[in-house]
């Protein structure tokens, strides 16, 4: 099971006890799964679906309670995904259909007929509690989260800019950065920060979800602060091992064309040591030295071998010359 199928079965589970929460997750809910058909005589039918069992139940619950309506329910299977199922909620009469969308703001009568309201009618999200009640319905609707484990990503899709924008300034209200972008032909109210995600779960209640989410990004920090760890370890070890082999190349080139003995004592020294403990670091190189040198002393050292091995090399292409 997808982490948004365990987030939503969570959320699903959580039911408001004061109305105004009940009618406010209700309304997020018509507003990203609802449709509303208007037909001869301005008749009006209203229809919910998702493939969320748990999100229909609670749906069909909403209906009863708030409304005393009795919805009907229908089970189809998606014709492009054999296995997976799709719940549609229909309110087929006009008086209660008509009834439930002027108390969640989504529609109004004047003197020319119906109007629709794409925006969150804001006597919905006056209370905190409703605004809490809001944003969970319009995830249990329209929201996912990609797999932790793979990527920091929540969404709520809808289908109108008005409610795109209502909804994001809603979310931000609680100190959040969310943004929209259109895809295809939806909106989506997203946020891409694990820090942000885990603040929505605890807005909407979805606990369980979020102590998850909060292993899983403790489990990454270590994992990556390990990694960075291991990566630095390497390449300083990489460097090491590099300088070394330069080093040694510089002494052999020495001992082969005039002898370590050109040399004066301080670098013979070193040399030599060098020669005998190819792996170690400098400064155990330098702490080796009679008297011991500072790993800068050494470095010093090494550097006046490699100008040596550069004159060297240069006297000996003048000498071809």
């Amino acid at each position: 099971m997808s982490f948004s199928s365990i987030t939503k079965n969570e959320l699903s589970r959580i039911y408001p006890e004061e109305r105004c929460c009940k009618l406010a997750e209700l309304a997020a809910l018509i507003r990203t799964i609802g449709v509303i058909s208007i037909y001869g005589h301005q008749r009006i039918s209203l229809s919910l679906v998702t493939e969320n069992a748990s999100v229909a139940r609670l749906v069909f619950k909403f209906l009863k309670d708030i409304f005393n309506v009795v919805a009907e329910v229908m089970v189809r299977r998606n014709s492009q995904l054999k296995k997976s199922l799709s719940y549609l909620i229909l309110v087929s009469d006009k008086t209660a259909a008509e009834n439930i969308l002027k108390e969640v703001g989504l529609i109004k009568h004047d003197s020319e007929g119906i109007k629709l309201n794409y925006g969150i009618e804001k006597s919905l999200i006056s209370k905190k509690c409703c605004k809490k009640a809001y944003v969970r319905g319009a995830f249990l609707g329209g929201g996912s989260i990609s797999d932790p484990e793979k990527a920091y990503h929540m969404e709520f899709i809808t289908h109108n800019m008005d409610h795109a924008k209502d909804l994001s300034k809603l979310i931000n209200n609680y100190h959040l950065h969310s943004k929209i972008i259109a895809r295809k032909n939806n909106y989506v109210v997203y946020l891409k920060e694990g820090e942000q995600i885990v603040d929505v779960l605890n807005i909407m209640g979805a606990h369980s979800s979020l102590l998850k989410l909060e292993n899983i990004r403790v489990y990454k920090d270590i994992r990556n602060n390990v990694n960075r760890l291991v990566n630095c370890e390497t390449a300083n070890l990489t460097k090491t091992i590099n300088a070394s082999l330069r080093q040694i190349e510089n002494i052999n080139y020495i001992k082969d064309s005039v002898g370590l003995n050109y040399l004066p004592d301080n670098l013979k020294e070193i040399a030599i040591k060098r020669l005998k403990y190819p792996d170690i670091s400098l400064k155990e190189l330098g702490q080796m030295l009679d008297p011991p040198v500072g790993k800068s002393g050494v470095n010093h050292r090494l550097r006046k071998i490699e100008e040596i091995v550069s004159k060297l090399k240069e006297r000996r292409v003048n000498n071809y010359d």
